[in-house]
């Protein structure tokens, strides 16, 4: 019998609110899919896209970035920058070939531990229906590439 596929989730919480959030689900016992792996940082804003395309470029199936809500920011305006940011950077993975149910975004306060339980199982189900990742996995250059480029090489 082999074991079901269970997705890889990379989660970018910030500190001040989801983070938050996270903790009081997991005091509060509730349930939610242990597929995701946090990453606490300081504002959602903080985050930089090439956070994303690494984790997707490393073999991760799906990514969850979760800040305060507009105007509750502890940086003031952090979550607007990260709201601008990832609107962008969503749409052009999307153009890229990446599936919409691959990248979520949300804003959850550190006292909305069922809206974050909810929202961990909405994420985890998006991604595990999608099956493994494959689009952004980076591959191994060889020898063979015509767009590797070799030792000495001169680019023009």
């Amino acid at each position: 019998m082999t074991p079901q596929w269970e997705p890889k989730i990379i989660a970018f919480f910030c500190n001040w609110c989801t983070y938050g959030a996270a903790d009081l689900a997991g005091v509060s016992r509730l349930q939610y899919p242990p597929n995701i792996r946090v990453i606490r940082v300081p504002c959602s804003g903080r985050i930089s896209p090439k956070f994303i395309l690494a984790a997707l470029r490393n073999g991760v199936d799906g990514i969850w970035v979760s800040g305060c809500h507009p105007g509750d920011c502890h940086y003031i305006e952090g979550n607007f920058y990260a709201r601008r940011k990832f609107t962008l950077l969503k749409n052009f993975l999307e153009y890229s070939g990446l599936e919409p149910g691959r990248l979520h975004f949300s804003w959850i306060s550190s006292a909305e531990s069922t809206k974050f339980a909810a929202t961990a199982q909405k994420v985890t189900d998006s991604v595990l229906a999608l099956g493994p990742a494959k689009s952004m996995i980076k591959r191994p250059l060889s020898d063979s590439d015509p767009t590797t480029i070799q030792s000495g090489a001169t680019l023009i």
